[in-house]
């Protein structure tokens, strides 16, 4: 507990005790990748950094209520400021759907080497107790038997793998995506500039 207190006392708080993550910019582009100058704010991806900047903080701070502050040599417009705000909600959610799309394709995966693994089984068990106990096996018999019981259990394995290593992960950076998206942005200037 001592960590997590030591972590967010990095972070400036507001009266309410919500956690403030601090972005700094000159200008309002800054904030966006720039590979298309042309587009509006509302359709452009956010800086890569900037993006996962926001990501690590949020991870970092836990379930702390939160704002996000972005401080610019000038306050933008009020219009301004409100596509910002829609851009970053639209984004996060966005990469919110991939992450989603990106489980329920390991979901997918996971039951069909489950149930791969389950019919492989189904078979080795079957064809094992089909051989007459008292009539020699042959070689290749055993080692189909054998063979097809150690396929199985690897599926199965494999299935339970999915589930422990890429699942959880997947579902707390979807959960992440969505705080970031819900999160309120206010603006202000920096110190010490007047415009």
């Amino acid at each position: 507990m001592a960590m997590k207190k030591d972590i967010l006392e990095r972070y400036d708080r507001l009266d309410d005790g919500r956690v403030v993550i601090d972005v700094y910019a000159s200008k309002v582009e800054e904030l966006y990748e720039d590979f298309d100058k042309q587009a509006p704010f509302h359709r452009k991806d956010l800086d890569e950094e900037l993006a996962a900047y926001l990501f690590d903080c949020v991870r970092e701070i836990g379930r702390v209520d939160f704002i996000i502050r972005i401080t610019l040599d000038a306050v933008p417009s009020a219009e301004l400021q409100e596509r910002i705000r829609t851009s970053l909600k639209k984004f996060f959610i966005y990469q919110r759907g991939l992450e989603s799309a990106s489980m329920q394709q390991l979901l997918r995966k996971s039951l069909l080497f489950f149930l791969s693994g389950m019919a492989l089984l189904f078979f080795s068990l079957w064809f094992g107790g089909s051989m007459i106990p008292e009539v020699r096996q042959l070689v290749y018999e055993r080692v189909l038997v054998e063979g097809v019981t150690i396929a199985s259990w690897v599926s199965i394995w494999e299935s339970l793998s999915i589930l422990m290593f890429n699942w959880w992960p997947a579902r707390l950076r979807i959960r992440l995506n969505s705080r970031i998206a819900d999160a309120e942005v206010q603006f202000q200037s920096h110190p010490g500039i007047r415009r």
